[in-house]
C-alpha cells in the first residue's frame, strides 16, 4: 500500500499549497498563453509542439541550443579575497584604518603600523573562519538527478523508444517516464498515471506522499488551483506508482530553480549587526569630536598648537576599542570551530553565532524536529470507541498482504506503524492465505486484500482499510458488542462525528472493514467493495522525536520561545506539543490572522505556541513581524518552501538533509534536524557573546576613564600628561591582555538568558565605571604631586609619566578580573587565560618603568612613598569597583 491517507475530518497532512504561479507563461519562452494547470493535455501538447509519442531528436537539439540545459543555476562560493576584503566594511575596520591614515600622516609611524596589523589579523581571522565554512558547505552539495527514462523518436516516422538520458539535457515538450524511487528531472505535467504518490517535501514541507493523478482542465481554464494534482515539480520524488508526463519547465524556469533567484542575503540587518553598529557609531561620534576638542582646549589654555596633534589622536585611539574586530572574529571563529568539531555543526557566517546567542524566538516546523518522518498506532477502537485488538488485527492482515501481493517498493510508514504494533501484541497476518490485493487508490483513497483463513477454503475475506468517509460509503453493517447490525444514516453520521473529534485532537484515523464472499478465480476489482461490515478505527500520531522534550525544557530554560509555524492540522500540532509536556496555549490557524502585518501580528503570535495552515508566505510574514518587533528570530527549515521565512529571520537553520538551495542560503547548518544540536549551538553564541560583552564592557569603561583622565590633566598640567608613545605602549599591553577574553569561558548566569548587546545599556555601564576610573586616575595625580613634591618637585615629566603609566595598567588590570562576566572576584577555580593575563599586565606596569625600557620611553621610577600611597588608592578603588558591580548585577536581576 503506498500511502492510506487520514480521515478528511483529520486533513492533518501539512500540505502547503503549490504556487502554480512559478510556472507561468512568462518565465517559458515557449509559453504565449495560458496557464499549464489550466489548459488540456491536447492544448498543452499542441501549444509546446509536441505529443504523447515524445519529440524527435532533430526537435530537442534546437530546443537544447535555443533555450539551453535543464540546470539549476550554478553556486558560486565567494573567494577569500572578496571576502577579506568584504571584511573592511565592518565600522570599527573603518575608524581605525582612517585613524591609521591620519596617524601617518602627522608621521606618527608606530600607532600606524600598530593600527594596521590590527586590520589585518581581524580581517585574515573572519574571512579565514567564513571561507572555512565555505569549503565545508561545498562538500555537502549535490544534485538534484542524474538520468531521467526519456521518450524520443529518430524522426517523424520512427516509433518512440525509451532510453536513459542524462538530467541536463531535457528539454521542453520532451515525454518521460516516472516510476517509485525517481526524482522528478524538471516541471512536468501528467499525461498517463497509476497509483502515483510523490514526496514533495522538500518544496511544501508536507511529510506524507502526495497523491498524482492526470486530469484534464477545463478548456476555460477554470479557477486557479492551489495545488493541481496533475502537475509534478523537480526536486521531489516518486514514492510509488508510475506515470508518462511532459516536461513543461526546465533549467531556471522550473519552480525549484525559481528559489535561486531570491536574493543571496537579507537586506535587512541581523541582531549582530543592529547591536554593535549601534555601539559603534556611538563612540565613533565621541572619537571624532576628541580631538578637535583636545586641540582647542590646548591652543586655548596653553597655548600649545599643532605639536599636540599626535597626542589627540593617541587620546582617540585610547578612546576607540581597537581590538574588537580581533576580539570578534577570534571568539566567533573559535566557537564556530568547537561546534564543527564536537557537534558536527557548520556556521556560515561567524556574525550569526552572535545571532544564535541572542535567539529569544525559535521558529519551526514539528516534522522532523518534535515529530519523526513516521506514525505510531495510539490505539484501536469499535464502532463505540472502545478499545478493540481486533481492529488492529485485521487491520495488520490487510497492510502484511497488501505489501506482499502488490510488490510494492518500499513499506508505506502507515502500513508499518499498524504492523508494529500488531506484532507487539502477538498477531501475526502470515496466518492467513493472500489471494490477491488492490493497492492504495488515490482516488477511492483505500486499500484492500482478499485472504482466505484457515479452514474456510470456500470462502474469501476482503479486508479494506482507507479514509473514513470511503470506507463508511461502501459499508451496510457494523459490528457492535460482535454482533453485526445495520449501519443506518444516524450512526453514519455519528461514526464521522466521532473522527472529526479525534482529528480535532490529533490524532490520524484510518477506518476498517470487511466483507465474506465466496471463493472465486477470477480477479477481485473496485466494484467488489460493496456491502461492507465496519470493523472500527485504527488511531495513529506523529512519532515525537525521543529527544526533543528533554531539548524544549533546556531552551526554555535559556529563555528561548519557541513557535510551531506548521502547514499541519491544528489538533495534530498542539497534540505533538502536549505529548511533549509543551504547553500549545491559544492554537492559532494561519486563515484567523488574515493579513495581519508588523505588531498586531507579533502581538497575536506572541500569545500562541502554534500556527497551523502556515503556507511559506504565511512563516514568512510571522517572522518578519515578530523581528519588527524587536525579538531576535531563529527559524529551522529543510524545504524550498522554507527560503522565505529563512531570509527573513535573524538566523536562519537548515539541516545537513536540506535541499541544496537552503543549505546554500542558511547561515547555519546542523548535522541533523535535531532541538539538542540547536540548543548546543545557542549555548556556544551565548558564550562566544559573553566573552565579547565582558572585552566591550571593560574595555570601554576603562578608556572612557583614561580618557576623562587625559583631558584634564592636559588642562592642569604644564606638560602633556603622557606621550604619544607611551599612550601607544600602553595600549598594546592593554589590547594584548584582552586577547584572553576570546578563550575565556563565561559564567552560567550569562547562558541563561539571550545574549544581546544592548547600546543604551552599555553606554550607562561605561559611563558610570568609566566616572570611577577617571576618579581613580584623578585620585592617582594627587598622590603624585605629593610623591613628587617631596622628592624631584612636582614639575618633573618623566616621574610623572611613570607614575601615572604603572597606575593605569594596574587599574586596568583590576577592571579585567573583577568586571569579567557574571564571576564573582573571590570565586576560586583553576587559573585562566584571563587571570594569567591579568598578572602579566600588573607585572609590566610595576616594573617596565623600572626597568633600563623606561628612559628609552621617557620614564623615571617614581620614589617608594609613591607606590605606597598608589596601594590605598587601588584598595579603594578595588572596594568601589566591586561595590558598583555588585549593585549592578543586582539591577540586572
Amino acid at each position: 500500500m503506498a500511502s492510506v491517507p487520514e480521515t478528511t475530518a483529520a486533513a492533518g497532512t501539512g500540505r502547503t499549497p503549490l504556487d502554480t504561479r512559478e510556472v507561468r507563461a512568462g518565465q517559458n519562452p515557449l509559453f504565449d498563453a495560458g496557464e499549464p494547470a489550466a489548459l488540456t493535455s491536447l492544448q498543452l501538447m499542441r501549444l509546446l509542439d509536441t505529443g504523447p509519442r515524445g519529440l524527435t531528436e532533430q526537435q530537442a537539439e534546437e530546443r537544447l541550443v535555443r533555450h539551453g540545459e535543464n540546470v539549476v543555476p550554478a553556486w558560486r562560493p565567494v573567494s577569500w579575497p572578496r571576502r577579506f576584503l568584504g571584511s573592511l566594511r565592518d565600522p570599527f575596520t573603518t575608524v581605525l584604518l582612517c585613524l591609521g591614515l591620519v596617524s601617518a600622516a602627522v608621521a606618527s609611524w608606530g600607532t600606524a603600523c600598530v593600527i594596521m596589523v590590527l586590520v589585518v589579523v581581524s580581517c585574515v581571522l573572519r574571512s579565514g573562519g567564513e571561507h572555512q565554512a565555505s569549503r565545508s558547505m561545498a562538500a555537502l552539495r549535490e544534485l538534484v538527478a542524474t538520468t531521467a527514462s526519456v521518450q524520443r523518436r529518430a524522426d517523424d516516422e520512427s516509433s518512440p523508444a525509451v532510453r536513459e538520458l542524462p538530467v541536463d539535457q531535457l528539454v521542453v515538450g520532451d515525454v518521460v517516464r516516472l516510476g517509485a524511487g525517481d526524482l522528478v528531472p524538471a516541471d512536468v505535467r501528467l499525461l498517463r498515471s497509476s497509483g502515483l504518490t510523490v514526496h514533495q517535501a522538500a518544496l511544501t514541507g508536507e511529510s506524507e506522499p502526495v497523491p498524482k493523478y492526470a486530469r484534464d482542465a477545463p478548456a476555460d481554464g477554470g479557477a486557479e488551483l492551489p495545488e493541481p494534482p496533475h502537475l509534478c515539480f523537480q526536486g521531489s520524488s516518486v514514492a510509488s506508482g508510475s506515470g508518462t508526463a511532459v516536461v513543461i519547465a526546465t533549467g531556471a524556469d522550473t519552480r525549484f530553480a525559481a528559489a535561486y533567484r531570491d536574493p543571496a542575503r537579507r537586506h535587512t540587518e541581523t541582531a549582530f549587526d543592529r547591536s554593535v553598529h549601534g555601539i559603534a557609531w556611538t563612540l565613533i561620534r565621541f572619537m571624532l569630536v576628541t580631538p578637535p576638542l583636545v586641540l582647542m582646549a590646548n591652543a586655548a589654555l596653553r597655548g600649545r598648537g599643532l605639536e599636540t596633534l599626535p597626542f589627540a589622536i593617541a587620546v582617540a585611539v585610547g578612546l576607540t576599542p581597537e581590538m574588537l574586530p580581533v576580539i570578534v572574529t577570534a571568539a566567533l571563529a573559535r566557537g564556530a570551530s568547537a561546534l564543527a568539531r564536537t557537534s558536527g555543526v557548520i556556521v556560515k557566517r561567524l556574525p550569526a553565532l552572535h545571532d544564535l546567542g541572542a535567539i529569544d524566538v525559535l521558529c519551526l516546523d514539528k516534522t522532523g524536529t518534535l515529530t519523526q518522518d513516521r506514525p505510531v498506532v495510539e490505539r484501536s477502537v469499535d464502532a463505540r470507541g472502545n478499545d478493540d485488538p481486533d481492529v488492529l488485527r485485521w487491520a495488520a492482515v490487510n497492510s502484511f498482504w497488501t505489501l506482499e501481493l502488490a510488490e510494492l517498493p518500499a513499506p508505506d510508514t502507515l502500513d508499518e506503524a499498524i504492523l508494529g504494533a500488531a506484532g507487539d501484541q502477538g498477531t501475526d497476518p502470515a496466518e492467513y492465505d493472500g489471494i490477491a490485493a488492490l493497492p492504495f487508490d488515490p482516488s477511492r483513497r483505500l486499500a484492500t486484500a482478499v485472504v482466505r483463513r484457515p479452514g474456510q477454503h470456500g470462502t474469501h475475506t476482503l479486508v479494506v482499510k482507507g479514509a473514513t468517509e470511503d470506507i463508511l460509503g461502501r459499508c451496510g453493517r457494523l459490528v457492535v458488542d460482535g454482533a453485526a447490525t445495520d449501519l443506518g444514516d444516524e450512526e453514519r453520521e455519528r461514526l464521522l462525528g466521532f473522527a472529526a473529534r479525534e482529528a480535532a485532537d490529533g490524532l490520524r484515523l484510518l477506518a476498517v472493514a470487511r466483507a465474506e464472499r465466496p471463493a472465486r478465480l477470477g480477479s477481485y476489482g473496485h466494484h467488489d467493495l460493496r456491502g461492507l461490515t465496519f470493523l472500527g478505527f485504527v488511531a495513529l500520531r506523529d512519532a515525537l522525536t525521543p529527544s526533543a522534550g528533554e531539548a524544549l525544557d533546556d531552551l526554555a530554560r535559556r529563555g528561548v520561545a519557541v513557535k510551531i509555524l506548521t502547514g499541519d492540522h491544528p489538533g495534530t500540532a498542539a497534540r505533538a506539543c502536549r505529548d511533549l509536556g509543551l504547553d500549545p496555549g491559544e492554537v492559532l490557524t494561519a486563515d484567523r490572522l488574515g493579513t495581519l502585518t508588523g505588531p498586531p501580528l507579533a502581538e497575536a503570535v506572541g500569545r500562541a505556541t502554534v500556527v497551523a495552515r502556515c503556507t511559506a508566505q504565511d512563516k514568512a510574514r510571522i517572522v518578519a513581524a515578530l523581528r519588527e518587533s524587536g525579538r531576535t528570530t531563529g527559524y529551522l527549515g529543510d524545504g524550498v518552501n522554507d527560503l522565505p521565512a529563512l531570509h527573513a529571520a535573524d538566523v536562519g537553520i537548515c539541516p545537513r538533509g536540506a535541499v541544496t538551495v537552503a543549505r546554500e542560503r542558511a547561515d547555519v547548518v546542523l548535522a541533523e534536524k535535531d532541538l539538542t544540536a540547536i540548543d548546543r549551538a545557542i549555548t556556544a553564541g551565548r558564550n562566544s557573546s559573553g566573552n565579547i560583552a565582558a572585552y566591550l564592557r571593560i574595555t570601554l569603561s576603562s578608556n572612557l576613564g583614561n580618557v576623562i583622565a587625559m583631558l584634564a590633566a592636559g588642562l592642569l598640567l604644564p606638560f602633556l600628561p603622557m606621550l604619544p608613545a607611551q599612550v601607544l605602549v600602553q595600549n598594546l599591553f592593554f589590547d594584548a591582555a584582552q586577547l584572553a577574553f576570546a578563550f575565556d569561558r563565561p559564567a552560567h548566569a550569562a547562558l541563561r538568558k539571550p545574549a544581546v548587546l544592548r547600546p543604551r545599556a552599555f553606554l550607562r555601564y561605561i559611563t558610570a565605571f568609566g566616572l570611577l576610573n577617571a576618579a581613580a586616575d584623578i585620585a592617582t595625580f594627587a598622590v603624585l604631586a605629593v610623591a613628587l613634591h617631596t622628592t624631584a618637585g612636582p614639575g618633573d615629566p618623566a616621574m610623572f609619566h611613570a607614575g601615572w603609566f604603572t597606575e593605569n595598567l594596574l587599574t586596568q588590570a583590576m577592571v579585567m578580573l573583577l568586571l569579567r562576566t557574571g564571576r564573582h572576584a573571590a570565586e576560586t577555580r583553576a587559573a585562566g587565560p584571563v587571570h594569567l593575563a591579568v598578572a602579566a599586565l600588573a607585572v609590566i606596569g610595576v616594573l617596565l618603568p623600572l626597568s633600563p625600557l623606561g628612559p628609552t620611553l621617557d620614564m623615571s621610577p617614581p620614589p617608594p612613598l609613591y607606590y605606597a600611597l598608589l596601594a590605598a588608592v587601588l584598595t579603594l578603588y578595588g572596594i568601589a569597583l566591586a561595590a558598583a558591580r555588585k549593585r549592578h548585577a543586582s539591577r540586572q536581576n
